[in-house]
Formats: C-alpha cells, structure tokens, sequence
C-alpha cells in the first residue's frame, strides 16, 4: 500500500504529537491546580463568619474583587508576552484564589448535594468534549467566530436581563451558555494542541510555562462557565 509519509516525515509527525501531548498535559496539570486552589478558597471563605462579612457584607469589596479578577484575565492574556514566567504563575494563582471567594456564595445558594452533582456533570461534559478536541481530525477553527460572537451574546443578553429579572430568559440564557462552553471547549484543546505541535516546546522552559498558563486560563474559564451555566439550569437552591 502506498504510504505517503516519509521515514523522516513520519518521525518529525512523531515528534510533534509527542511534543503537542507533552504540553496539554502541563496546561491541563496548571488548569487542575486552578480549579484546586478555586475550591479551597469557596470552601475556606464559606466557613468563615469574618470573610463572609468581609466579602458579601460590602458591597463595594465584592464588586471590587470581580473587577480585580476581571483586570488579571485582561494584564495577564494582553502582556503574556512582556511578563515573566513567574509573574505570569502568580497572577493566575492569585485570580484562581479570588475567583474562589466570590464563587463561595454558590455554596451559599445551593445545596451541597446538588453543587457536587453538578460539578461531576461538568467534568464528564469538558472530559468528553477535551477528548474530542484532541483526537477529531476536522479542523474546528471556524468554530471560533460563531461560539466568540455567542459568548458576546449571551454576556449582553445577562447584562439585560439585570433589568428586566426575567427567569425564563435566565433559563435560555443558562442553555445557551452550556452549548457555547462545551463548543469552546473542543475549540481550545484543539488550538492548544496546535501550539504543542507548532514548536512551543522548543522555545525554553519560560516559553513553556506562560504557554500553559495562557492555556490552562482558558480552560479553566471554560471549565468554571460550563459549570454555573448548569448549576443554574438544575442546581436546587436552598
């Protein structure tokens, strides 16, 4: 049978799979440690009187710290490329640990039985889709401009919805959410694959890590989104 490839050609594919395998597992090792440090700092500030009352008892300190998280995402994915590999690490540990103060008030909101659900629910839908964005050889590129524009929806239609209090609209705008996630996703493994693939792990141990780090931020956006979408579809509130 006629074979294409190259004995040269089918090494340097060998190496570049093995290369793309070797940095997913370092963007999914840093995402793992996120949503670690995430679910210490719900849990730590739960059972806590004083943060509670720090945290939700001022309006202005809550609002202050989702504008500090927002402010990291935004520093840290427009300079990645200026900052050290440290100082790329610490930022998001940092938003890791605050997302997990503000996110404390879902343990509030609903019951420990059903946020654990969830929770397994989400793992089983982004380990599934992971997969799939790892392993599909169809190129989900044009899939970026049609789940980018639904995210921008869905985040106006959440500003609206502020206003008009509207639980149905809630309800569609929490499915939505959940299609789009899972889309992006695929979306970013199979992009974050591609880096692995295109040589980023022949540009230096620093190169390495801020190019985890960059992807495990989004997985983790994609993982912590995909989760509050569903708990506000079957979550059972308290």
């Amino acid at each position: 049978m006629y074979n294409r490839y190259t004995g040269s050609e089918r090494a340097v594919a060998q190496v570049r799979t093995e290369a793309s395998t070797v940095f997913l597992a370092k963007v999914f090792n840093w995402m793992a440690i996120g949503l670690g440090l995430t679910g210490l700092a719900a849990f730590m500030t739960v059972n806590s009187q004083t943060a509670l009352q720090l945290v939700f008892g001022n309006k202005l300190v809550f609002y202050g710290l989702i504008l500090g998280e927002l402010g990291l995402v935004f520093y840290l994915s427009a300079r990645i490329e200026k900052i050290s590999a440290q100082a790329a690490t610490g930022m998001f540990v940092i938003y890791s640990i605050l997302n997990g103060v503000t996110l404390s008030a879902i343990l509030l909101l609903y019951t420990m039985t059903s946020v654990a659900a969830t929770f397994f629910i989400t793992a089983g839908m982004f380990g599934a889709m992971a997969v799939y964005g790892f392993v599909t050889k169809k190129d989900l590129s044009s899939w970026g401009s049609f789940l980018f524009m639904g995210l921008i929806g869905i985040i106006i239609a959440m500003v609206v919805n502020i206003f008009l209090a509207s639980s149905m609209m809630s309800w569609v705008i929490s499915g939505i959410g959940v299609i789009i996630f899972t889309g992006l996703t695929a979306y970013d493994v199979q992009q974050i694959t591609r880096m692995g693939e295109q040589g980023i792990m022949n540009g230096g141990e620093a190169v390495i890590r801020k190019g985890a780090i960059m992807g495990a931020l989004k997985l983790y956006l994609d993982f912590i989104n995909l989760f509050l979408m569903l708990l506000r579809l079957i979550g059972d509130r308290r």
